[in-house]
């Protein structure tokens, strides 16, 4: 992981108002697959809402490399940072 990455993981943590659910299921994935990479685990059962979600995010990101994952986090986090932190 680079200082960029750590960087906009910190911003997102420090967020006066939190993201929509969207938006933490999206930031969610992203950072699964930068620091553990392709989805390793089963799929929650089916009354697990939340687990659920949160494989699902990072499922969608299978296969995306580490670096790409990582800017696009950084990217989300800006945006976040830009609509929450006025």
């Amino acid at each position: 992981m680079n200082d960029s990455f750590e960087k906009a993981v910190k911003e997102v943590n420090a967020l006066t108002v939190r993201p929509d659910n969207a938006e933490l299921t999206e930031l969610y994935g992203l950072y699964k697959q930068v620091t553990v990479g392709d989805v390793d685990i089963e799929c929650p059962g089916v009354f697990d809402f939340a687990g659920r979600a949160k494989w699902k995010a990072w499922n969608a990101k299978k296969g995306v490399s580490k670096e790409d994952a990582a800017a696009a986090y950084i990217d989300l986090a800006e945006k976040l940072k830009a609509k929450y932190e006025k």
